[in-house]
């Protein structure tokens, strides 16, 4: 088993990495001025789908 299917199974780590995700983003968009908030956010999800963590994202309002 590698290390992203451990990953994909183990929900602590993945909360941890959804945080950790949606802190970044806050901080780029409050470096630019959410000037690439859009790209930004296209980026995150990418991330989300590339390590299996989009299953059960909840939708932004």
């Amino acid at each position: 088993m590698g290390i992203f299917d451990r990953f994909k199974s183990n929900k602590a780590a993945q909360d941890k990495a959804r945080d950790m995700s949606d802190a970044a983003e806050r901080k780029a968009n409050e470096k630019t001025g959410n000037k690439y908030e859009s790209q930004v956010d296209s980026a995150q999800q990418k991330l989300h789908e590339r390590l299996g963590m989009d299953e059960d994202r909840p939708e932004k309002p």
